[in-house]
């Protein structure tokens, strides 16, 4: 699947969404619980303010007397006092309000944060399965924005937005509560006039999905082309690429401006409509209200808390506005997260496959069809045995297939059509870790990680004892290496392992395979890429590494091919000559003689000269 053709078409089922994000939910759900309680009164706090102004106007400001009677007693309280009282309360109000606020901010963070990772684990245990073919058809930039960029924006802010939902609905309730006690005929005014400014909202929902997919596309177009501007930097360099990079940068940022600038064409003039629609409210108010003041059904400081709770209402209701935009990204995001969690690897287990223990017999590959676009045959009906501790070298012209059928082997891909047999059983019966674990493979350019150079060695063979490290090391010609390092064997490596020479790497993957100690190995050209004297070292390490194995030796060297069992050639697909280096050559306008003769002889005088 090309994750950039993604539609995130399930954004706006918002149970089903809800449902998929339940379990990552479930179990923090105390404190989002906890959360949401505190959001609640941090809402209806906002009302207070607003209260507070009728008795302030009605008796500060009046300068009248506060008289009410409390079990049987009665009480006064002068204008003075009131004015005090209100004045402590506004200060304890604002207290108890910022103790709530960061209550609600460290809950809503950690609870974001948890759900976040949870679902990050998940999502990179997933890619972690998926099969080669998957990334060679997804850039890396498309796989980090979606596998990680996504998770964190639909599982992040989904907390946070929901309780700023709860705090500005509780906030308008509030309020509104505030303005029917100061008038209900004004309050069904100003409610009817706020539920027709959010009509907008609905209608842009699908603009915004459109918009945020296309952005989130795009982000990860931008990873990529900054990843590879990272890795193929001295291509970059030599052939004068800069321009080329900085152009698509340019274009693929001018292309999210666009996005958004498009967006905001059809939603921009959202907030202003809501804007009018509730001016024409104020307007009504204003005049109803002073018609009550003037009949006598309404007090000044009643109506000055009323218009204050109005006007502190469209806080919230702005808010809330925005809010829901926000989320509508939030559930593409989530939308996205959720169609990589329901992709399936092409290559998996069988329900009831078996542990590959060895070889015991041969391999055979039997009428293998491969393709890696439809109806371009790589391979075709391609027949083969290998025997146990045999070598078998593969040869042919570039791009024929051979590289292709020892990545067959593994199961880094499938074929369409035939069999690939260890031992008479299809190598799809074996689950995919044991009949991994039976092969060693050693490639022309091997990929070291982020740490030691033990750490890349012992990755063969965790459990393997520092008696078997040793030997590994040994075999692979690598304590020369590794004397001449600061930290030996600890030496940290640079990401890939570029401060390591090509020799150097390879001496650590043959030392990696070798500790892995499996019965099957696969050497795919991993000297083609050195010099001469780095090539004669490897090959002795290569040497160790082949004996008693079943080897498939993808190679240029004279040497190695010459004492391989035998040599098959593949050329477009379809293996033409198999036989040892004796019964090739002597083959009258056989192919590996001509290969042999245009490749390998200008060679072996070179040797000679040498």
């Amino acid at each position: 699947m090309k994750l950039s053709n993604t539609t995130a078409e399930n954004s706006f089922k918002y149970t089903w969404l809800m449902t998929r994000i339940w379990p990552y939910i479930k179990p923090y759900w105390f404190r989002i619980l906890l959360g949401f309680l505190v959001a609640v009164p941090l809402g209806l706090l906002d009302g207070v303010t607003a209260f507070a102004l009728k008795p302030y106007m009605d008796y500060v400001i009046g300068g009248k007397a506060f008289e009410f009677s409390l079990f049987n007693h009665d009480f006064s309280i002068t204008s003075i006092q009131m004015a005090v009282i209100l004045s402590v309360g506004v200060v304890i109000f604002a207290a108890v309000q910022g103790v709530l606020r960061y209550l609600n901010g460290y809950l809503s963070t950690w609870t974001s944060q948890r759900i976040t990772n949870d679902i990050k684990f998940d999502l990179f245990e997933k890619l972690i399965h998926m099969h080669p073919q998957f990334f060679d058809e997804n850039s890396s930039g498309i796989i980090i924005s979606r596998y990680m960029n996504d998770p964190m924006i639909a599982s992040n802010g989904i907390v946070e937005q929901v309780k700023t939902i709860t705090t500005s609905l509780f906030g308008a309730l509030g309020l509104i509560a505030v303005m029917l006690y100061s008038s209900w005929r004004l309050a069904v005014i100003g409610v009817v006039v706020l539920c027709v400014a959010f009509v907008p909202i609905a209608l842009i929902r699908k603009k915004i999905k459109s918009a945020s997919n296309k952005n989130m596309v795009i982000g990860g177009n931008i990873t990529t082309n900054i990843n590879e501007t990272y890795s193929g930097n001295k291509v970059m360099a030599a052939y004068g690429l800069q321009d080329r990079q900085n152009q698509d940068f340019r274009k693929q940022n001018w292309d999210s401006f666009n996005v958004n600038m498009s967006l905001y064409k059809r939603a921009g003039w959202m907030s202003p409509i809501m804007y009018i629609i509730a001016s024409f409210g104020i307007a009504t108010v204003l005049g109803v209200g002073t018609y009550l003041i003037n009949i006598g059904q309404m007090t000044a400081g009643g109506f000055a808390s009323f218009v204050t709770s109005l006007l502190l209402l469209y806080k919230p209701v702005k808010s809330l506005g925005n809010t829901l935009t926000s989320l509508q990204t939030i559930f593409v995001a989530m939308g996205r997260v959720f169609e990589l969690f329901d992709l399936e690897p092409e290559i998996k287990d069988l329900s009831n496959a078996r542990t590959l223990e060895g070889i015991n017999d041969n391999i055979s590959f039997e009428n293998v069809d491969f393709e890696y676009i439809p109806e371009h045959p790589v391979l075709k009906n391609l027949s083969l045995k290998v025997y146990k501790n045999e070598t078998l070298a593969i040869v042919g012209n570039s791009g024929g297939g051979k590289t292709t059928l020892v990545n067959l082997l593994p199961r880094f891909y499938d074929i369409q059509s035939g069999a690939i047999k260890i031992d008479g059983v299809n190598i799809k019966e074996y689950t995919l870790s044991s009949l991994r674990k039976n092969i060693s493979m050693v490639f022309q350019d091997n990929f070291l990680f982020s740490g030691t150079i033990k750490e890349n060695i012992m990755m063969g063979n965790p459990s393997a004892t520092e008696e078997e490290l040793q030997a590994a090391i040994h075999s692979a010609h690598l304590e020369d290496v590794i004397s001449e390092l600061p930290d030996g064997i600890e030496t940290i490596l640079g990401e890939r392992g570029t401060t390591l020479s090509g020799g150097q790497r390879q001496r650590v993957a043959i030392a990696r395979a070798m500790l892995r100690n499996a019965p099957i190995v696969i050497l795919d050209e991993a000297t083609s890429a050195l010099d001469n004297e780095s090539e004669a070292i490897v090959q002795k390490a290569m040497d160790n590494l082949m004996v008693n194995r079943t080897v498939f030796i993808i190679a240029h060297r004279l040497s190695t091919i010459r004492n391989a069992t035998r040599i098959a050639v593949i050329n477009d697909g379809e293996l033409t000559e198999l036989g040892t280096h004796d019964e090739l050559i002597n083959i009258e306008d056989g192919e590996y003689k001509a290969l042999y003769e245009m490749q390998f002889k200008h060679q072996e005088k070179a040797g000679v000269m040498g």
